[in-house]
């Protein structure tokens, strides 16, 4: 039997391997570590939460989610990582995270669930789909790291024109 429970800072080695196992599956290269894992979700100021499928033989996958807000919508939750181990999947444990994690919306008072699905990720797809997802907007995810990230960091507004300029 599946059982759902919320993870704490002695998970953070398991929590690590299962992203690095959702990585691989996903062809997604993992930078974290697990100290930072330990520190940022259980710290002074957790930045995620995470819950645990588990039956008797060990850890089945998990969910790891944020607060999020929406400006037009209100509070919700953005579900960053939702990942079964393939010997448990088909088998519920996809839906019982899910269900766990709804509950807390429910239970909060948030409007939703919001998350990304990798396009060629079609059992993904499917999953979400058949659990009554859909898509929401013709929205892009992107994302600003590295250099961008750097220089974005130092651009300044220098003309009441809109110009820019580097510091």
């Amino acid at each position: 039997m599946i059982q759902v429970r919320q993870a704490n800072r002695a998970d953070a080695k398991l929590l690590m391997q299962l992203i690095l196992e959702m990585g691989q599956h996903e062809r997604l290269a993992v930078t974290a570590t697990a100290g930072q894992l330990a520190e940022d979700g259980f710290g002074e100021r957790p930045r995620f939460h995470a819950i645990i499928a588990e039956d008797g033989a060990g850890a089945a996958g998990y969910a790891f989610f944020f607060d999020y807000y929406s400006s037009f919508q209100g509070p919700g939750v953005f579900l960053e990582d939702l990942y079964v181990r393939g010997a448990y999947r088909g088998k519920g444990v996809g839906r019982a995270l899910l269900s766990h994690i709804a509950r807390q919306v429910i239970d909060g008072g948030d409007f939703g669930i919001v998350f990304n699905v990798l396009d060629w990720n079609q059992s993904a797809l499917r999953f979400f789909e058949d659990k009554g997802a859909s898509v929401q907007s013709d929205r892009k995810t992107l994302c600003l790291t590295g250099a961008a990230l750097r220089d974005m960091a130092v651009t300044t507004l220098s003309t009441p024109g809109g110009s820019h300029a580097r510091n």
